[in-house]
């Protein structure tokens, strides 16, 4: 079964040992790898996060293990961890985002950022778990079996919580099918 970034999951190399090596075999992931920090950690800078899991999976390197995941859903794993702590290290009250239109000094409206602003309340609104597997699922196009390794758990467990994700921002939004 190929993953998101078309590498099959048997036979997968380790990453290698040299600087240039190590480069190539991360490169495919860095996309993904920016997605879900930037979805997990509102607020933080996702180029600092990427590069302190970069950083992490360079010092942990010789732990990877290709019999329990793929290269996207180790580096995505770590990823995860380090957006979490940075998360913790943000300071309560950050920037809020405000639209002021200055010719008249009332909000702009925007249907557009609206919505996606009401969307993204509605994810921040589910468990951490949830979260996590939404953000890995639909935003950093990940396969129930990666989404799965990156969360440490069953494909049955992802497939559930993705489920109860689902019916939660069902309610939330008021979507009716």
């Amino acid at each position: 079964m190929p993953t998101m970034t078309g590498e099959p999951v048997v036979g997968v190399q380790g990453p290698p040992g040299d600087g240039p090596g190590f480069v190539a075999w991360v490169r495919p992931h860095l996309v993904a790898m920016a997605r879900l920090a930037g979805r997990l950690a509102v607020g933080a800078d996702r180029d600092d996060i990427v590069q302190e899991a970069l950083a992490r999976a360079w010092a942990k390197r010789s732990q990877y293990d290709a019999s329990r995941g793929t290269p996207s859903a180790w580096l995505l794993a770590i990823t995860a961890d380090q957006a979490r702590k940075a998360v913790r290290r943000m300071r309560p009250g950050g920037a809020s985002l405000s639209l002021i239109d200055e010719a008249t000094g009332g909000p702009v409206s925007r249907p557009d950022l609206d919505a996606r602003m009401d969307v993204d309340h509605a994810i921040m609104s589910l468990s951490a778990r949830q979260r996590l597997a939404v953000d890995c699922y639909y935003f950093a196009d990940l396969s129930i079996a990666d989404t799965a390794a990156v969360m440490g758990c069953s494909e049955g467990t992802v497939k559930s919580t993705l489920s109860d994700a689902r019916t939660r921002l069902r309610t939330l939004l008021e979507v009716t099918e």
